[in-house]
């Protein structure tokens, strides 16, 4: 095992060494994601036919299958200096606790007030629309990290912001949506009453806890209906995926650095972008054939979209608004159970997620949330950080393969994404502690009901 004098605990690049450019996995991929289909025609989504809706520069991004690098904007590069590069850590006292010849590292996203990886790409959405002329953007938000993130974003640029969150983590996380508002966003529980999409969902819903898909049908149907307004989402996208590579071009001149090669990199899953930004550069060689990395994508066991879910076109919102996406999918009428998996409660997975595993470039696994606050308990104990659940869902399997090397004595090296904190979430780890957290895991029925749904394409 390396000593702590040949790798330091903290990898450190240095500003001039923080990328220039965005990696857009898509030109390495042999099968390129689906394009979007129009909801009414079945017919693939112009860049005229997605402008009422997002923004012009995002669009040619989303649309963008060949270009392998995007230069990112000074201004952008100037705000991401707030916080960027992150670090890259070495988790030497895990690997003291396990008694595991495992190397483990892991990309921190949490240094900056949002507390996640979300900003990477709210400064570069809310960017592009500033430069467009717009007046304000609609989004909707999970967990909160994305909402805090864009309120910051939009604050900084002079925007104006209006937030839909999913109405049990804006019962959960009051102090995440009152970050929201300090920082000048309006914040509006989901499914609301407000919205003509909202009043339908609560009426064939009564009493419903929301979902992703709600909050994005409401968010929708604000910025399209609102002069001067435009549409941005916290993930899903390729347009998000390419901003957030950002995570992964750094994460591998961190290890370059010191001439490290991981052998296993280990994500969480809820729309994608965390994942596919951490895995875009390493993926590109592993589809070129120059690296055989192992890629595993970590989910809650209550939304197994990648796991148990279909590979099929599907509506990105529960209100059936938006464009047709192929992708990993439980159904755009999936509602999860009020779990704490926090923003992992997506019914569909990026389309370039989905495209890569469906083509066997990857992994992954599903877990139950008691074993993943165990896992976030462990992690805080030995590396003092407290960290957010979506990032536990990673740590859990991270923890579970350094275990395996236990068993079998293989040093393998590990590197995981810690997306963010959990200083947000104490009423999960408040309900873990007194021991009144339970798993719901939803029953091949239940998927099944929902995924009968899906559109005839």
């Amino acid at each position: 095992m390396n000593s702590t004098s040949q790798i330091p605990y903290k990898i450190y690049l240095s500003e001039s060494e923080m990328p220039t450019k965005w990696h857009n996995v898509r030109a390495a991929m042999k099968n390129k994601p689906a394009p979007l289909l129009n909801p009414a025609t079945h017919e693939p989504m112009s860049f005229d036919d997605l402008r009422p809706v997002f923004c012009d520069e995002l669009i040619k991004q989303e649309l963008d299958n060949d270009n392998e690098y995007y230069d990112i904007p000074d201004e952008i590069r100037e705000f991401y200096k707030m916080y960027r590069p992150s670090p890259l850590v070495r988790a030497y006292c895990l690997e003291k606790a396990l008694d595991t010849p495992a190397k483990i590292y892991y990309k921190f996203e949490g240094n900056n007030t949002s507390g996640s990886h979300k900003l990477n790409s709210a400064i570069a959405q809310a960017y592009y629309a500033k430069k467009q002329g717009l007046k304000g953007i609609t989004t909707e938000t999970g967990a909160g990290q994305w909402g805090t993130a864009l309120s910051m974003a939009s604050a900084y640029l002079g925007l104006d912001l209006k937030v839909y969150m999913v109405k049990v983590s804006y019962e959960q996380k009051p102090f995440r949506r009152e970050v929201m508002r300090t920082y000048g966003a309006s914040v509006t529980p989901s499914p609301s009453m407000d919205t003509e999409i909202g009043r339908k969902i609560n009426a064939a819903h009564p009493g419903t806890t929301g979902s992703l898909g709600c909050a994005i049908s409401e968010a929708v149907e604000v910025a399209t209906t609102t002069e001067g307004y435009r549409y941005v989402l916290g993930s899903v996208l390729n347009q998000v995926v390419l901003h957030q590579s950002i995570i992964g071009l750094e994460t591998k001149a961190a290890l370059d650095k010191y001439n490290i090669t991981p052998d296993i990199i280990i994500g969480c899953a809820g729309g994608g972008s965390n994942l596919g930004g951490l895995i875009s550069p390493f993926m590109a060689e592993k589809i070129r054939g120059e690296k055989n990395y192992r890629i595993i994508a970590v989910e809650p066991a209550s939304c197994p979209s990648l796991t148990r879910g279909k590979f099929a076109y599907d509506f990105c919102d529960t209100g059936m608004v938006c464009p047709l996406a192929k992708m990993y999918t439980l159904g755009s009428d999936f509602i999860p159970s009020a779990n704490h998996a926090g923003g992992l409660r997506y019914h569909g997975m990026s389309p370039i997620v989905s495209q890569l595993y469906d083509d066997g470039y990857m992994e992954a696994v599903s877990v139950e949330q008691t074993s993943v606050f165990e896992a976030a308990t462990k992690f805080a104990r030995t590396e003092g950080i407290l960290p957010a659940p979506e990032s536990s869902h990673a740590i859990r399997v991270a923890i579970d393969e350094a275990l395996k090397c236990k068993e079998t004595g293989e040093e393998k090296t590990i590197v995981f994404g810690l997306t963010g904190t959990g200083y947000f979430d104490l009423f999960a780890y408040q309900k873990f502690n007194d021991n009144e957290m339970s798993d719901y895991i939803p029953t091949d029925e239940e998927l099944a009901r929902s995924i009968a749904n899906l559109p005839k394409v």
